[in-house]
């Protein structure tokens, strides 16, 4: 509630609270809910002893340890500091310790008392009828307030004390708006805020691992102060993501809690759970957790409020197993201890909630003095820690030190302002602004070391860790799991600690988390894409089946070839082979050969020689061979039509013509070919794009002549248009007479070869995108060109060498005058 707000509302509810009935004016009565110590100066005490009540009943159970522990704590200091001589010496303390009940509305209520006997009555000092004046109790010298627990209670009391300039040292409120001294300058702590123990479960929650969890906070100033200061370290150190920020309401409706847990599966990844709320939200959570069958999926991480106590988590150790809490570096206080365990219903009256803990420590009901039910050790000589367990509460050292503080803060300015001792007339009752400066600045040993906003690091001993189902290993706490290899995380927008993960495609490879780039052009992914390697270089070798077939169709061609020449030339002057045109025939063979022999060339592993050679050699064999075939078919075309208009023969007819006319046709190939080798000289080279495939495992780098597809088909150009030219001349030669024996044939052999190549296009073009692409180009082409220069040999020499070396009586010359001279060819 800001101070504007209360101060009017203070004043009003003080001035009512302060008037006394007229003419009667007795001593207050001692409150209910109150521990009244008399003393020369007094200190407020405020505790959580009793837990919330259920709605519209402001206090509910006895709190043994966060309640009990603490107002005894209290209660100790003030007798060390009142039996210290050199602390305060010729005063006591007294005190008034006041019940919260966890409620911060109703604590506000409770601490209108300590400022009540500040103001005077309203209208003066008045008389009674009788002429008396009122009797009024002696003032009440309260110096300050030992309080509270709760965040929420100290910042409502601490706006009600700031008005009246009394200063307030909390033992436990942690919430980091409490430091600001414009708003709360008279409140102080002996505890660090909120914002160190945020930092703490920071680097907590780092230290596991976790990069994504939700937060729990309880409704109110220290719960959500906690968080926001938990949000705000997360996001200054980084890698941390929020996942949900769920509250707990003041006044939880039934099934409240069932619903927060149905809230916090909703992000189900998130198994971590920073949880900045009271005990008894604590412990309604973990049952909440129990009842929908989730024990150990949570692992919760709770700030102070839950520390080392037990109440939280009694009965619901499943639920809690693995939890990290944290809790402000504290140390027993042995005599405190020896003071406790010494507490009995005899000897502690003073402490007028003392029977509820002995009841609640013992499990009993009271009967007079004793504890008749429940027990074995009934007439009240029950023991704390003997016949009950006893643990010291955490908190306890720093409500010592609060009272310590205090009387060494009072003690300095006293010294300062009264140097004769005692309580002098100008400070009765002491200045509070001038004694909050004096506690501000006073030096005493506590019982932990460091306090309040000045506390040492965490400490973290990982080995003392236990995780649920017995495991060696914190269960993960992240929104995305992380990406395999060769997996990219693809952020999601919005949300930096979650991601999908996409596997880096084609030939990418993983550089870096984020990232998926692509290889080099001679290397290739490895297997899992996190890094690139070579990529295998192809070779035709000489035994592969792309080269096996060619190599040996082309060595039987080479065979038949040079069968059929040494069969011309050992019968060069038998009639056949003078019918035929010995020197285009020689020819013809001689281009025959160099079409077989180019597939030894395809084969060989490219180099700058054999580059050299392709590019001379590819199309010269075809164009030498079709250039005699275009000759020969074109010199009986010529006589044919020439014979249907006179009788003179045609020009360049005879065989030295004819050899001028295949060579210079031929003659042009080589002529293009050698050009090419100037401009450009031929180099070998690695192909990795004609060898790269969909899948980078099947990819490989294919050695290879400079000579693309379309170049092996500029190569092959002029000799496929030779080819073209005589089969047109052998479709219109088709109707010579049959004096002109080799027309048919080569008009056969045309049709054949233009069959032959009109098949070798889609097989060519057609291959499958395989890094074997290349061998079987290499191998339709030259199975092609064989099968080209088969087709001649076959139906041009075959019948010749048949006549020749089997019907040797058919190749006889003709006797003179038996019959007509044969027609020229």
């Amino acid at each position: 509630m800001p101070a504007p707000l209360v101060a009017p509302l203070v004043a009003l509810l003080v001035a009512l609270l302060s008037q006394c009935p007229p003419c009667r004016c007795p001593p207050a009565p001692t409150q209910p809910h109150a521990i009244r110590l008399e003393g020369d100066l007094t200190l407020g005490g405020l505790f959580p002893v009793h837990a919330r009540g259920p709605a519209g009943v402001p206090c509910g159970p006895v709190k043994k340890e966060k309640g009990i522990h603490r107002l005894e704590a209290m209660l100790y200091a003030l007798d060390r500091v009142n039996g210290d001589p050199r602390v305060l010496p010729n005063l006591t303390l007294g005190a008034r310790i006041l019940d919260t009940c966890s409620r911060d509305t109703y604590a506000l209520e409770q601490a209108l008392s300590f400022v009540r006997s500040l103001l005077p009555p309203e209208g003066g000092e008045g008389s009674c009828p009788d002429g008396s004046a009122p009797r009024r109790p002696p003032p009440e010298r309260l110096v300050g307030v030992i309080g509270a627990s709760a965040s929420s209670v100290s910042i409502m009391v601490a706006n009600v004390l700031r008005l009246f300039a009394i200063p307030q040292i909390s033992y436990a409120s942690t919430a980091p708006e409490l430091s600001d001294p414009g708003r709360y300058e008279f409140f102080s702590r002996v505890v660090p805020p909120d914002s160190y123990q945020a930092q703490a479960m920071v680097a907590v929650v780092r230290a596991l691992g976790w990069s994504y969890v939700s937060t729990l906070a309880s409704e109110g100033n220290y719960g959500e102060s906690g968080v926001e200061a938990f949000v705000q370290s997360s996001r200054e150190a980084g890698g941390l993501c929020i996942a949900q920020s769920i509250k707990i309401p003041r006044e939880p409706k039934p099934g409240e809690f069932a619903k927060v847990i149905g809230r916090l599966m909703e992000t189900s990844t998130a198994r971590g759970v920073v949880l900045f709320a009271n005990e008894d939200d604590i412990r309604r959570v973990l049952e909440a957790a129990t009842l929908a069958n989730l024990s150990g999926h949570f692992s919760w991480v709770g700030s102070d409020s839950w520390g080392a106590k037990m109440a939280p988590v009694q009965g619901l150790e499943e639920a809690a197993h693995g939890a990290i809490t944290i809790l402000p570096k504290r140390a027993s206080v042995p005599g405190f201890d020896e003071y406790f365990t010494s507490r009995s219903l005899e000897n502690n009256r003073r402490n007028l909630w003392f029977h509820e803990f002995w009841e609640d420590d013992f499990n009993c009901r009271l009967a007079g003095l004793g504890c008749p039910f429940g027990i074995s050790n009934p007439a009240g000589r029950e023991r704390i820690g003997r016949d009950s367990p006893y643990e010291q509460e955490g908190k306890v050292q720093f409500v010592i030190d609060a009272v310590l503080a205090m009387a060494h803060g009072l003690h300095s300015l006293l010294g300062e302002a009264c140097p004769g001792g005692g309580l002098c007339a100008h400070m009765d009752p002491p200045d509070g602004r001038r004694l909050l400066t004096h506690i501000r600045r006073v030096a005493f040993n506590g019982t932990v070391g460091g306090t309040g906003d000045h506390s040492g690091k965490p400490y973290w001993d990982e080995d003392a860790m236990a995780w649920g189902s017995n495991s060696s290993l914190p269960p993960p706490s992240v929104c995305s799991l992380p990406c395999g290899p060769g997996e990219r995380k693809k952020p999601v927008k919005g949300v930096p600690c979650c991601w999908h993960c996409e596997l880096c495609g084609g030939y990418q490879y993983r550089a870096d988390l984020l990232t998926c780039l692509p290889c080099a052009p001679h290397l290739r992914p490895t297997p899992n894409r996190t890094a690139c390697r070579p990529t295998p270089v192809l070779r035709l070798s000489w035994g592969h089946p792309c080269a096996a077939v060619p190599l040996a169709l082309a060595t039987l061609g080479l065979m038949a070839t040079a069968f059929v020449l040494v069969t011309f030339v050992r019968h060069h002057e038998t009639p056949i082979v003078k019918a035929s045109g010995r020197e285009l025939s020689y020819v013809l063979l001689v281009g025959i050969a160099l079409v077989y022999a180019i597939t030894f060339l395809m084969v060989a592993e490219p180099g700058v020689g054999v580059c050299a050679l392709r590019r001379l050699f590819l199309g010269m064999g075809m164009s030498l061979t079709y250039a005699a075939l275009l000759t020969k078919t074109n010199r009986i075309y010529r006589i044919f039509e020439q014979g249907k208009r006179s009788v003179t023969p045609p020009r360049f007819i005879s065989p030295t013509s004819q050899l001028v006319i295949t060579f210079t046709l031929s003659g042009l190939q080589l002529l293009a070919a050698a050009t090419w080798l100037l401009v450009r000289p031929p180099h070998a080279l690695i192909d990795y794009e004609m060898g790269r495939t969909p899948d980078p495992e099947a990819a490989r780098g294919v050695l290879r002549c400079d000579m693309a597809e379309g170049a092996t088909l500029a190569c092959l150009a002029y000799a496929l248009l030779l080819m073209l030219t005589c089969t047109v001349y052998a479709v219109k030669a088709r109707g010579v007479p049959e004096n002109f024996n080799e027309a048919k044939p080569i008009g056969f052999a045309m049709y054949t070869t233009c069959v032959v190549w009109l098949a070798f296009g889609p097989i060519f073009f057609g291959a499958a995108q395989s890094a074997e692409r290349v061998h079987v180009q290499t191998a339709t082409l030259t199975v092609s060109m064989s099968l080209s220069a088969s087709v001649p040999l076959g139906l041009l020499y075959a019948p010749k060498v048949y006549v020749i070396l089997l019907h040797p009586e058919r190749n006889q010359p003709k006797r003179r005058g038996a019959d007509p001279p044969p027609c020229p060819q």
